[in-house]
């Protein structure tokens, strides 16, 4: 497929800037079978579960990503985004720099009082700079000062149009986060409360935790109109045994097993055993799931309504049929649903 056939007009009006409440948003239930589409909100998701079905539930943690120093001599400011670890002993991190033309390697940058020093050691694409932090403390304390010194990781198409709020810090992340690594949340889970949760354990529906931490391979923007030839970014991912147990138990059993999230759908995709079920695995991924897809392990999908031509609405239409997908999107624009990271949600079932 080509990039221009997920190209749609998104009133800039229907991307949410902020969330509604944890279980309040709509939820639109797509039926593959029947093509019959159904509005609802998301406390009605539990209707559609039973005794026995799976859902996969991407149990990583955003951490605030974004940082904001100075260069040495110069005083310039600096945004650094922290895209992911590279070496822990060394503290080396893959991250993007803004503005990028003022940062070369063995620059210093400075963030604040603290004591923390980075200095660029490589450039690794246009804005990409491989850098090394100078701190002495453990991984610990350095996580802390990154947790005190930064910014909530919204995307630009929200913070271009507010600022990032303290509320932001709690609400762009899942109930069920566990472990720190995203620089993105993964937003369908965002919409589960404890209590939604607790209603679909009691109807006997299992959580299978899997760990994407969600980076640039889920949020870069495809610039090739040729999907095929896209290069994705590589993000790490583990499966533990007890998750692939829950979620073979569900294919055993004919049982309806759901990704909840595109980041989710991903994971479990990409650690599929040649009887068609799910491994433990801990690595990298680097997966890119676009229609046409044979899908392995998921035969349901929750995901928010994203934006045109990202990866995130080829995965949900690789999913769900692309035609029967992008009628759903022109309907949700026509009954005003919200889009992307606070936005509204999508079941595919």
């Amino acid at each position: 497929m080509k990039l221009s056939e997920f190209k749609f007009d998104l009133p800039q009006s229907l991307i949410a800037l902020h969330p509604s409440d944890r279980g309040e948003s709509r939820l639109m239930v797509v039926h593959r079978k029947t093509g019959e589409i159904e509005h609802k909100t998301f406390a009605n998701l539990i209707n559609y579960f039973d005794d026995g079905d799976v859902m996969a539930i991407n149990d990583t943690k955003v951490f605030p990503a974004r940082l904001f120093g100075q260069k040495e001599k110069t005083g310039a400011k600096i945004e650094v985004f922290l895209l992911r670890e590279l070496n822990r002993e060394m503290r080396l991190w893959d991250v993007l720099v803004d503005p990028a033309r003022k940062i070369r390697v063995g620059n210093k940058l400075y963030f604040g009082d603290s004591d923390l020093v980075a200095e660029v050691i490589d450039n690794t694409t246009s804005r990409g700079r491989t850098i090394r932090f100078l701190y002495d403390g453990d991984n610990d304390a350095f996580m802390k000062l990154v947790d005190e010194l930064g910014e909530t990781p919204l995307p630009p198409e929200i913070i271009s149009r507010r600022k990032v709020e303290t509320s932001d810090r709690e609400r762009f992340q899942t109930i069920f986060a566990e472990h720190v690594g995203a620089v993105a949340a993964p937003t369908a889970g965002m919409h589960f409360t404890k209590a939604i949760m607790k209603r679909l354990e009691i109807k006997g529906v299992n959580f299978a935790p899997v760990t994407l931490h969600v980076g640039l391979g889920t949020f870069r923007t495809v610039d090739v109109e040729d999907l095929t030839k896209h290069k994705t970014d590589s993000e790490n991912y583990r499966i533990t045994q007890s998750s692939a147990d829950i979620v073979n138990a569900a294919i055993d059993n004919k049982k309806r097993i759901c990704a909840v999230g595109t980041t989710s759908l991903k994971a479990v995709e990409s650690s599929v055993s040649a009887s068609g079920h799910l491994k433990a695995v801990e690595g990298w991924t680097d997966k890119f799931v676009f229609p046409p897809y044979d899908f392995k392990i998921a035969n349901a999908l929750l995901s928010n309504f994203q934006l045109p031509e990202s990866i995130l609405l080829m995965s949900a239409c690789a999913f769900g049929g692309f035609d029967l997908v992008m009628k759903a999107y022109e309907l949700a624009i026509k009954e005003k649903y919200k889009f992307f990271t606070y936005g509204d949600a999508m079941l595919i079932i």
